[in-house]
């Protein structure tokens, strides 16, 4: 989940294939994961084209948060 909605925040709006590509998973997973993020307000599909909500980015950065908190400062990567 963090990893699309990172490709999303990065690379704006983009077509399910380059999003799986970008984010490096299968196109089914992201298609599961879409059926499950899209209810939830952090997604939305507009024009064949996938895009984060404002709800999405603010989900994303308190989870990061929470982690650096919690878990303490680690190498995050491309993630963060």
């Amino acid at each position: 989940v963090s990893r699309i909605i990172k490709s999303l925040m990065d690379n704006g709006p983009m077509k399910k294939t380059n999003l799986a590509t970008s984010s490096e998973i299968s196109y089914d997973n992201l298609i599961n994961y879409m059926q499950w993020m899209i209810p939830k307000d952090l997604l939305r599909e507009s024009d064949g084209s996938v895009d984060i909500t404002d709800k999405g980015i603010q989900t994303y950065n308190e989870l990061v948060s929470w982690i650096v908190e919690y878990v303490g400062k680690l190498k995050f990567g491309r993630y963060v």
